[in-house]
């Protein structure tokens, strides 16, 4: 029997702390998190903003009393405040001042990440908000009941800022979308996809600020204007949405970092025997580049938690990488993608290139529920191998990333993908679908 402590529950220590409850039921599990809830789904936040569900339950999937039954033992609202590596040892306090010293056999760090807080004037004033939690969302939802909320400044145009700008819109918000970037989802696609999505932002009343620095938020108590290096906004909210970095305070004194995040190997370890990191406070293998990555990503968070619960409770397992694969939905637009951009494969010194195509997704014979789809497959000219692929379309056209996600991590060629038995059927697709017209149209 061993004594186990988790230090954080949201995606990837609650998938730890089932797997192990669930199948090594002799251990001692120990949970510290310092929120009053887990096992938040942030994706749905401009969902719920934006009115499109019909509120917040549904956006969670395990409680504290859930895990309770099954014999953790867990400390709400009560913060790591120190760990003593050397004497495996956990400091913490809780709300109401309570101390908690706990010695371990096995560590899992799940600390997660932290919003990026921008080092400019105006900052503090009321009304400035990160959207990244719960009670993040909760309070942008109950201010956004004051008819007065005209105005709303989102800085950062990632996913979450480019969701979250749709998300007030739909509630009749004036909406400013900022980024230093020279287009919204930069990192994610490339520019034809990127301007796909910029022409249906502003095409549904999203306006556009791109190639803008923020200099300054201002306002009287409460935020009143942003000010950029070009031009200036009026606001009675600003959301930044500028990214995250990994929350690695309590181990980046003991433990190797790459990227600022824990630097772990295929079983979760860390640089040191019996202290494991899960989650978006921990690196990944990328199976795109081949090595050590940090992509923060929900679905990541889940497959290092399995992986370390079943290594901290002595079974070994190794994970098979990632390859980053992600989507997002704005208006109907669907956009998925997985491994590298062609700007990103180049970038890193690869000889890559791209092979595109657009076509129905059905046979034009078919005369409803038949939009184009845009394809895009990135590999590398001297190995032929598939480093990354982006789909857009209004269809559904999402479950076609897994396969290039497969694709990726096996290390298939795109030659052998010309020739991939993928089946037909004019309600689903066309003889010759974009998939098989891209790869057949490879150099």
């Amino acid at each position: 029997m061993s004594k186990i402590i988790v230090v954080g529950a949201n995606h990837a220590g609650t998938a730890a702390i089932n797997t192990m409850l669930g199948n090594y039921s002799d251990n001692e599990v120990v949970v510290f998190d310092r929120n009053s809830n887990i096992s938040f789904l942030g994706c749905g936040m401009a969902l719920w903003i934006g009115r499109q569900i019909s509120g917040a339950s549904g956006l969670f999937y395990a409680t504290k009393e859930g895990l309770e039954e099954k014999k953790a033992k867990i400390h709400m609202e009560t913060e790591v405040t120190n760990i003593d590596f050397e004497k495996k040892i956990v400091y913490a306090i809780g709300k109401n001042g309570e101390k908690y010293e706990e010695a371990y056999d096995k560590l899992i760090l799940s600390t997660g990440s932290l919003p990026i807080d921008l080092n400019i004037p105006g900052k503090d004033l009321e009304n400035v908000q990160f959207v990244k939690l719960y009670q993040h969302a909760e309070d942008v939802i109950k201010k956004l009941e004051d008819r007065d909320f005209k105005n709303i400044v989102v800085v950062g145009a990632g996913y979450i800022g480019v969701e979250l700008a749709e998300a007030f819109q739909r509630i009749g918000k004036n909406v400013e979308l900022i980024d230093l970037a020279d287009s919204c989802l930069s990192g994610y696609y490339d520019k034809e996809f990127r301007d796909l999505m910029n022409k249906n932002l502003a095409e549904n009343g999203i306006n556009l600020n791109y190639g803008e620095k923020v200099l300054e938020i201002k306002g009287n108590g409460k935020v009143e204007e942003v000010i950029t290096d070009k031009k200036s906004y009026k606001a009675d909210m600003v959301i930044l949405a500028v990214g995250f970095v990994p929350n690695t305070k309590l181990g980046k004194d003991r433990l190797e970092l790459f990227k600022n995040a824990y630097k772990v190997d295929l079983t979760q370890k860390t640089s040191l025997d019996d202290v494991y990191a899960i989650g978006d406070c921990a690196t990944v293998y990328d199976n795109s580049i081949q090595g050590t990555n940090y992509i923060a990503l929900a679905t990541n968070a889940v497959r290092s938690g399995v992986v370390a619960a079943h290594n901290v409770c002595g079974t070994k397992l190794e994970s098979i990488g990632v390859q980053g694969s992600n989507g997002i939905s704005i208006y109907g637009l669907n956009m998925v993608s997985t491994g590298l951009t062609l700007e990103k494969a180049k970038k890193m010194g690869y000889n890559a290139v791209a092979t595109c195509y657009e076509d129905l997704q059905k046979p034009a014979f078919i005369e409803h529920n038949n939009d184009k789809v845009m394809i895009s497959i990135v590999y590398d000219m001297d190995t032929r191998r598939i480093l990354g692929a982006q789909l857009a379309s209004r269809q559904d056209i999402s479950m076609g990333i897994h396969m290039f996600s497969l694709a990726i991590q096996e290390g298939v060629t795109i030659d052998k993908l010309k020739l991939l038995d993928i089946f037909f059927l004019p309600h689903f697709n066309q003889p010759y679908n974009y998939i098989t017209m891209a790869a057949l149209n490879a150099k």
